[in-house]
């Protein structure tokens, strides 16, 4: 019996140490090949197909300086930075194994170093920190007597590392900029400043837009006059910004340049709150001169439809906005989540929000379908079934006002398309003549009417896109700026500026930088919240309506009481107007005890479901870990016990 004991004890103690030594030999061999296994969702921590694809494309080598302050301080700033600092170090590593064309150097710029030194010459700037040291911490790109600065390294901005990496080597490496114009009516260049103003230490004047500051890393960004005649043959794609009042002259060039094979991106807006503003109103009460923009002779030979002045409201993509001191839902204000995008196209495959104020919607010109016959129409973004068009000038003053009456259409309603195939022309008579500054005098010989050499229809299939929302590009939309170490840093505020930036990459040729941009922007909202939200929100409104609708008759009934009371008693209620003053009052009362139950309900309906989540999220892994634990606990044991 011992010696049966002392032989399964040496068997056990050389299985053990067998095993060991298997595992040492497998972590030894493994080592050197870096085999990870990213369980992420986003993939955050695996190159994307298109860094893959840019790296391919490499035929010269590409060097990366990483700066990187390498202290032996312990605050709270190093060691936060250190940590962020690993992880960049971790990324640089994915990409040199992923090419032998990248190569990495890791500099520690100290006090009075070459490194220091090399650091001031690539741009890279240190950021003091409280204990008096300077913290370096940047990225330089250069590939032979080309050179490329990442903007300032950000925990913030993190998952955009990948894609402004990828780019700074696509740029390095293929140096040639495409040409993108800019045609707009608003400042997206920016503004001058008063040097009076400047002077008394005011400011003045504003920065070029975001989407503007982001497209000049990678394109020769040129402005274009919105009365511009012909657009000139270096662009290649151009970007027409809230089109209000185009001339036609300058809508014929527009479609010449269309047909001679030139890409168009044009935002259109059927109401421009910015635009509203730089005009002097006050666009979040309904003030101001109207802001619509469209492109009227060409949407018709293109088969599309844009209403000036409404706007679409959906209920599930409300956006929660401050107005007079208090949150308000307003459904006028998209929210768009990933059920309104299409995930089978490049330009937004990677994007899952966009927030669209105001949007149109660019429905079929079914007047003018035969027009626009031959093209196809792949709808990018869209509203849901629980959307319908709305007064835009209403939806200005309060989301109450615009959903008086709403009932959804029960249609997805387009926010952006792309038309592709061969155009013809809009304009078959020719360029629009410009009427004579004078009339011909009686007498005079005409004037000789000049060859029309226009094109009347592109020789090869092109594409436009179309966005029904301009208000999106500015910068209150698209980023939120914040101060890093005395950095002005950009923050993406949703999908917007990627989609711009996706739009323009394609159009310009390259797609590699669309699927090197970052996955990281993520957005999962409780889509089942937000459906309860719709809901109790389309109960609250209906009983809102009802009740105003109540009181506004009572409020009649005093008038006509008052209409017919006797002049003498000027400032005596009559018995009857007693009744209905006593009446309103008790109506008033109870509608608002009505609307408190309401938002009790509202309330206790949402809360209930995110308990009902969190708890889950919190006790429902433990519980299936018990679970499987106790199964095989119970299976062992009867196993055990047959045997």
């Amino acid at each position: 019996m011992n010696k049966t004991k002392l032989e399964h004890g040496l068997f056990s103690a050389a299985g053990i140490a067998a095993l060991f030594i298997i595992l040492v030999a497998i972590n030894f061999l493994a080592a050197p090949l870096r085999l990870r296994t990213d369980l992420t969702k986003e993939k955050l921590h695996t190159l994307s197909p298109g860094t893959k694809a840019i790296l391919a494309k490499l035929d010269t080598p590409v060097k990366v300086r990483f700066y990187c302050t390498q202290t032996q301080g312990n605050s709270p700033e190093e060691v936060f930075h250190k940590n962020y600092a690993k992880r960049v170090e971790d990324l640089l590593g994915e990409y040199r194994q992923s090419s032998r064309n990248i190569i990495i150097e890791k500099l520690d710029p100290q006090p009075d170093s070459d490194a220091e030194d090399s650091a001031r010459l690539d741009g890279v700037e240190g950021e003091p920190l409280p204990s008096g040291d300077t913290f370096y911490l940047g990225i330089s790109v250069g590939s032979l007597d080309e050179k490329a600065l990442l903007p300032p390294l950000s925990p913030r901005t993190e998952n955009l590392l990948e894609y402004e990496l990828s780019r700074a080597i696509a740029r390095v490496a293929s140096p040639t900029k495409a040409v993108v114009g800019v045609m707009s009516q608003l400042p997206v260049f920016g503004q001058p400043g008063n040097p009076m103003m400047r002077q008394m230490g005011q400011g003045g004047g504003s920065d070029p837009w975001a989407f503007i500051s982001t497209l000049k890393r990678d394109f020769d960004v040129r402005p274009v006059d919105m009365t511009a005649e012909k657009i000139d043959e270096a662009i290649k794609v151009l970007l027409v910004v809230h089109p209000r009042d185009i001339t036609p002259q300058a809508q014929f060039a527009l479609d010449q340049f269309v047909l001679r094979g030139g890409k168009l991106i044009a935002f259109l807006d059927p109401v421009s709150i910015v635009d509203q503003r730089n005009m002097g109103g006050n666009p979040m009460m309904g003030g101001g001169p109207p802001t619509a923009s469209t492109l009227d002779l060409l949407l018709p030979a293109w088969g599309v439809k844009l209403d000036k002045g409404k706007v679409v409201a959906d209920v599930n993509f409300v956006t929660r906005m401050m107005r007079q001191n208090r949150v308000e839902p307003t459904p006028t204000v998209l929210s768009v989540s990933a059920a309104g995008i299409n995930a089978g196209d490049v330009a937004t495959a990677q994007i899952d929000s966009l927030l669209l104020p105001f949007a149109g919607a660019l429905t079929e010109d079914v007047a003018q379908a035969a027009t626009g016959s031959g093209l196809k129409r792949i709808v990018l973004v869209n509203s849901t079934g629980d959307s319908a068009m709305v007064e835009g000038f209403l939806a200005q003053m309060s989301a109450a006002e615009a959903m008086k009456g709403f009932k959804a259409g029960g249609r997805e309603l387009p926010l952006a398309l792309r038309i592709s195939g061969k155009f013809k022309t809009a304009f078959p008579d020719g360029k629009p003549v410009l009427p004579p500054a004078e009339p011909e005098k009686p007498g005079e010989k005409p004037k000789e009417k000049q060859p029309d050499s226009a094109l009347k229809e592109s020789k090869s299939e092109n594409a436009v896109l179309l966005v029904a929302d301009a208000d999106f590009l500015s910068d209150q939309f698209s980023v939120q700026v914040q101060e890093f170490f005395g950095q002005r840093v950009m923050i993406p505020r949703g999908g917007n500026l990627t989609f711009v930036q996706n739009m323009v990459e394609q159009m310009a040729g390259d797609e590699n930088l669309i699927n090197a941009r970052s996955r990281a922007t993520l957005n999962r909202p409780f889509e089942r919240v937000r459906r309860i939200e719709a809901q109790a929100e389309e109960r609250f409104r209906s009983k809102i309506e009802d009740i105003e609708k109540n009181l506004q008759e009572t409020q009649r009934e005093l008038n006509e009481l008052q209409r017919s009371k006797d002049p003498k008693q000027k400032f005596i209620l009559s018995a009857e107007q007693q009744n209905a003053l006593e009446k309103f009052r008790k109506q008033e009362s109870e509608t608002k005890l009505e609307l408190k139950k309401v938002r009790k309900e509202l309330r206790a309906e949402i809360e209930s479901l995110q308990n009902r989540i969190k708890w889950l999220n919190i006790a429902g892994m433990p519980a299936l870990v018990a679970f499987a634990g106790a199964a095989f606990f119970i299976v062992k044991r009867k196993r055990t016990s047959t045997t």
